[in-house]
């Protein structure tokens, strides 16, 4: 089985659970629960070196109960069909649970971002965005792409300016894709936006002495002891928040290896020690863990997975230490996990509700362009 179609099995279990809890039709729970469109594509780039290298790409469209549908762009060796049908769905279940009014979706094509230069990578983005236009999966008032793993504003800003050479004269085409840069139509604190959800997300639920308690917790994010795995956008800027109200990162994770100090580090060091030597390995203020997962058994009060799905299984849930496990990505706790966790008390913020920031700026985004004019421009 495919590390996708294990994710699809997933999600199709955690809705199957929880629809056994309403009153609705089958029929219907059968309706809400599948895909409704799926676009497969393949096509050639042209590497730098002259060689001809075929890419495979996906776009899922998971609900159409509102439009446009809405959701990320993976750049990742384990895209496949099922992984994309798993996230679109997620992503429908989200916009609803936050009243964001979007339908689901969600994309990726098959390669290491790493292994391929900037150039290859716009030739890519750029024709990835030809056959979207082509079979009507992408557009303002169709479906709206955002950045996922391995893409960010630069390859928004690329979509963007395909989408508009492609459909001349159309007035609301830099709706066509959100997290662009601001100089390309997009919005102040859409970057960090999913990573500050994250920071307020949790700072709420520690607030409740009630439920603190119950975890033998104190109230509060101060003195707090974080670990977080992925150091992307997400993990980055909760990481950032949180050490900002008070809280101790004990713990960074990424796909190089992670660090380990029981008395914090500083996320800005870190960052920088990792955008001079592309690694966290070196990094002089903290134990160096050669296998990253064993970031998420570290001692800790809240544990962040902030990179991919399926990280927290029932292999490891039982070594994990956290009081809190906060689903800042998408799916990263299985099923079976999720029970173990359950049953040792352990509080789990669900990512449908925690990493809803992105999608929530993303909106006002995609407002300010079918708007024409920038938020605050009419109080002034």
């Amino acid at each position: 089985m495919s590390i996708g179609a294990g994710f699809l099995a997933q999600v199709n279990r955690s809705f199957d659970h929880a629809a056994a809890f309403t009153p609705h039709d089958p029929a219907l729970l059968a309706n809400i629960k599948t895909t409704k469109n799926l676009f497969y594509t393949s096509f050639p780039i042209k590497r730098d070196d002259g060689r001809i290298e075929v890419m495979h790409a996906w776009r899922a469209e998971h609900s159409h109960h509102k439009l446009p549908c809405k959701g990320g762009i993976r750049y990742a060796e384990t895209v496949d069909a099922d992984e994309v049908q798993a996230l679109a769905a997620l992503m429908t279940f989200k916009c609803a649970l936050v009243d964001v009014p979007f339908g689901g979706a969600k994309g990726g094509i098959r390669l290491n971002p790493k292994t391929y230069s900037p150039g290859e990578l716009e030739r890519i983005t750029r024709r990835y965005v030809f056959e979207l236009v082509r079979k009507n999966f992408i557009g303002p008032g169709l479906d709206v792409p955002a950045p996922d793993v391995g893409t960010g504003p630069r390859e928004m800003a690329w979509i963007a300016d395909t989408y508009t050479q492609l459909r001349p004269g159309e007035v609301d085409a830099l709706g066509c894709v959100t997290a662009k840069p601001i100089s390309a139509g997009g919005i102040h604190g859409r970057t960090e936006a999913t990573g500050r959800g994250v920071f307020f997300g949790v700072r709420e639920l520690c607030g409740i002495a009630e439920d603190m308690k119950a975890i033998g917790l104190t109230p509060g994010v101060k003195g707090k002891r974080v670990v977080v795995q992925g150091l992307g956008n997400v993990g980055y800027y909760a990481a950032k928040f949180f050490q900002e109200a008070g809280a101790m990162i004990v713990g960074l994770a990424e796909a190089d290896g992670a660090i380990a100090n029981p008395d914090g580090v500083d996320i800005e060091a870190v960052m920088a020690h990792r955008r001079a030597q592309g690694s966290l390995l070196g990094y002089p203020d903290a134990t160096y863990l050669a296998r990253r997962d064993d970031a998420l058994e570290l001692d800790c009060d809240i544990l962040i997975p902030a990179a991919l799905e399926r990280q927290i299984t029932a292999e490891n849930a039982p070594r994990i230490q956290a009081r809190i496990v906060v689903e800042a990505a998408n799916g990263p706790t299985t099923p079976e996990a999720d029970e173990i966790l359950g049953e040792r008390g352990v509080l789990i913020v669900p990512d449908a509700y925690i990493n809803a920031g992105g999608v929530t700026v993303s909106y006002f985004e995609w407002v300010k362009n079918l708007g024409h004019v920038r938020f605050g421009r009419m109080q002034k």
